[in-house]
Formats: structure tokens, C-alpha cells, sequence
């Protein structure tokens, strides 16, 4: 998620932060997308996505999520490159200020970030319904502008999410390879109570990806897979048990061929709704 691209254009800006309406998106559908133009982005919607390869319980046994809520955030928005004056606006992350968002990067064959999570996302949310949870997108399609990391976030805390997972491709050096999941660092007063629950999503999720994909831990950052950050948003700001995976780096060439084959990412999107079961199970 480092590289990051600009567009043009600049429709009305996105909505400042995300409140208890944020909530009633949730479960109010409607045929618009997320992009500017006269109004608030819409935060969230449980979007129908393409089904995946039969998982979850089998016949006749409970369902292991029954009860459960997940939010999936698929990284940054296919508009997002075309709205800058959107995407740029500053927003407090408790540690500093940022912007709402970013276009993300890509493979050197042009296949988008936003694109890559968004593909995880649509083989991820039917996974886990199966399994019995709720599952909430924090955007609806891959034509829309943000949200902000703030909304993204509040998303999660106002849908009282029992997991948050939030899906990104790297953009690192080309000689770089791997996965690497990142836990939220502890900002008393703010996340006391979703530090410790975080790192255990964390070390589930990093054992299933690497069991599930046999995707190796990054060579570039992190140590054994695992990173904590304080400097992201969507970690920073929620109130609920939350991790960031970078599936591999979209700029090594050996990472890209997986993440673009439609293929392989049913085998990330199974191996990461292992890795919730194994939290929430």
C-alpha cells in the first residue's frame, strides 16, 4: 500500500467523520455508489459479491461463526485517483494527521491495489457467511472515493465487530517478497483494551495465510510476519480487535503472478477465513 498515484477532478468533499449514521449505512442499501458529488460518501453496505469454492461447515454441523460480526476493509477505492482533493484532505489519527486515503499501488502490468482487495474481498465475505458470521464491507464496489481511514474504522466500532481485517497489497522495492501482517501499537487511553485480542488475530491470521497460501514471511519488513504500527488510521481508531494484512508485494514479480491469478486468490481469501475461525472459533 505505499506507492500512491494522483489524479484529477475534485467533486464535494467526503464526510468529515463517520457517526452513528455511518451505522444505519450498514444495513441501508441502495443502488448508488461511494463516489463524490453532492453528498457524503456512503460508508458501508453488505454489497452481494461473487460466490467462492464451497468452505465452512459441513453439512449438518454448526455453523464455527455463528453469532459473530467481521468487518472486511478492502484497501482504498477505484475512484479514489480521480478525486485527490478528497483523498488528500488531512484527518487526525490520534498519532498525527494523514490523508482520508490513498490510491494504493500496482503490479508492473497495471493490476491496482484496489482492484487486488477488492477481488480478496468479493472470495473472503461469502467464506465466512457460510461459516455463519455477519460480514460487513466497509465499501460497496470498487467505483467509489474512500471512505477515510477515520470512517473505515468507525465502520468496525459501530458494528460492534467481533474481527476487522483489513486487506492491502505492498508497494515495496522489487526485490522484496512476502506477506506481513500489522497489529496496532498501544496508544493508552485510545485502544488499551484491543492490543492484546489484535495480536492474537494477527498470529492467526499470519499462521493460516502462510499454512493456506505457503506464501513466505516478507524479506523486507516486519519479523517473522508480524509488524505493529501507530501510525495507521484504521488501526489507531478502532475499538475492535483489528488487524492490516499486506497480501505479498505487488512489486516483486514472483508476488504479483499469485496476486493476480484469480485462482490464487481463492487460496488467500480461504487461508484468511481460516485464520478468523481460528479467532473467533
Amino acid at each position: 500500500m505505499r506507492a500512491h498515484r494522483a489524479g484529477s477532478a475534485s467533486p464535494a468533499p467526503l464526510a468529515h467523520r463517520a457517526g452513528p449514521a455511518a451505522l444505519a449505512l450498514l444495513t441501508a442499501l441502495s443502488a448508488a455508489g461511494c463516489g463524490g458529488g453532492g453528498g457524503a460518501v456512503p460508508a458501508a453496505r453488505e454489497a452481494a459479491l461473487p460466490a467462492s469454492p464451497p468452505s465452512g461447515s459441513p453439512s449438518g454441523t454448526a455453523a464455527p461463526l455463528a453469532g459473530k460480526t467481521v468487518v472486511i476493509d478492502p484497501g482504498h477505492n477505484g475512484g479514489n485517483a480521480a478525486h485527490p482533493k478528497e483523498i488528500n484532505r488531512q484527518v487526525d489519527i490520534i498519532t498525527g494527521r494523514k490523508a482520508c486515503n490513498t490510491t494504493g499501488t500496482e503490479t508492473a502490468d497495471g493490476y491496482p491495489e484496489h482492484a487486488f482487495t477488492w477481488d480478496v474481498a468479493g472470495d473472503l465475505k461469502p467464506i465466512l457467511e457460510r461459516m455463519g458470521a455477519k460480514v460487513v464491507l466497509t465499501r460497496p464496489n470498487d467505483k467509489g472515493v474512500g471512505p477515510c481511514v477515520t470512517e473505515r474504522a468507525a465502520i468496525g466500532n459501530e458494528a460492534r465487530a467481533d474481527a476487522v481485517l483489513s486487506i492491502h497489497g505492498d508497494g515495496a522495492a522489487p526485490s522484496g517478497h512476502g506477506f506481513h501482517v500489522i497489529m496496532p501499537g498501544l496508544l493508552r487511553g485510545h485502544n488499551d483494551d484491543v492490543v492484546k485480542p489484535s495480536a492474537k488475530l494477527g498470529r492467526d491470521i499470519r499462521d493460516a495465510y502462510r499454512a493456506g497460501t505457503g506464501m513466505p514471511y516478507a524479506t523486507y519488513t516486519a519479523k517473522n510476519g508480524l509488524a505493529t504500527r501507530t501510525d495507521l488510521g484504521g488501526l489507531n481508531l478502532s475499538t475492535r480487535p483489528a488487524v492490516f494484512i499486506e497480501c505479498g508485494n505487488m512489486r516483486n514479480k514472483g508476488d504479483a503472478a499469485k496476486m493476480s491469478d484469480a485462482a490464487f486468490r481463492k487460496r488467500m481469501a480461504a487461508a484468511l477465513a481460516d485464520g478468523i475461525r481460528r479467532y473467533l472459533g
